[in-house]
């Protein structure tokens, strides 16, 4: 009885649903050099999309799933590599990007761009000898620093939680396209429209459910200026910084594509030995 009356209620609410996502805008469906089972990162954009989290979203937003070896890994924007000296022991001709003719990945912890990024974070930690509290320069092993010094300094700021990045193209309907929606839709609300409660400091974004949302516009026109003289429209900035935050949502995204390209290619050439093999072995059979 009580499974069927569950059931019912379910069938109530759902036209409430349906009728409470149609005033949520639909964000427009992009074009990203990610998407596809051959999609591959711009890492000229993953740069910028970290200068951007870095300069604009750090101070409010984590990213605690993120290490800084994660930014030199293979697939990632600070990749680098080079040619190890055995000799004096240590690498030469070090470069962003793949490996170039005789070169090779540069390890993530060896990286200096990686390097020099988690040594401008301060660490605060336990000294295991004295017990006492220590600060020290990052090290590429170390999460992502947060900008909070307690799990509830963040809502105490703000009022509520900013999400932790991490994740967030993944936990987000639409992903990519609905953050650029997000980051470039704030307007001025319809006539007639106010926020809940008379509430002052909010901000109307039609892609936000409910439409009102708590963070002010995060770019604008010339917030952020790119050392390579990229555009820095609201547009570009968005399309780059959510660039680098789907990187960051499964830093390991363009590996496992091309390991299932490999495995798809090895299942198809099994297949056609195993053909091959049945028709070598029953070829004087009849069936």
């Amino acid at each position: 009885m009580l499974r069927h009356l569950l059931f019912a209620l379910a069938l109530l609410a759902a036209p409430v649903t349906a009728f409470a996502a149609e005033d949520v805008a639909h964000p427009k469906d992009e074009r990203w050099s990610f998407e596809g089972p051959f999609g591959q990162f711009d890492r000229a954009a993953l740069q910028r999309g970290f200068m951007v989290y870095k300069q604009v979203c750090a101070s409010c937003h984590t990213l605690q799933h993120l290490s800084y070896r994660n930014l030199g890994e293979p697939g990632g924007p600070f990749m680098a590599h080079g040619k190890w000296n055995k000799a004096e022991a240590k690498w030469e001709d070090i470069a962003l990007g793949p490996p170039s003719h005789g070169g090779r990945v540069i390890p993530a912890n060896d990286n200096p761009y990686v390097r020099a990024i988690a040594a401008e974070a301060t660490i605060t930690e336990i000294n295991q000898t004295t017990g006492q509290e220590i600060t020290r320069p990052g090290q590429p092993r170390d999460k992502f620093v947060s900008p909070y010094t307690n799990p509830y300094q963040a809502a105490a700021t703000h009022g509520v939680e900013p999400p932790d990045f991490s994740v967030i193209v993944k936990a987000r309907h639409n992903g990519a396209d609905y953050i650029t929606a997000l980051l470039t839709g704030y307007q001025d609300p319809p006539e007639g429209v106010k926020p809940p409660g008379g509430a002052q400091n909010l901000h109307y974004n039609p892609y936000f459910a409910g439409g009102w949302i708590s963070m002010a516009p995060p770019i604008s026109n010339g917030s952020v200026t790119f050392d390579d003289g990229s555009p820095n429209t609201p547009e570009a900035i968005a399309q780059d910084v959510v660039t680098f935050l789907t990187w960051a949502s499964d830093p390991k995204a363009e590996q496992r594509q091309s390991m299932g390209l490999q495995v798809l290619i090895y299942l198809l050439v099994l297949a056609g030995l195993l053909y091959a093999a049945y028709k070598q072995v029953w070829r004087n059979e009849s069936h």
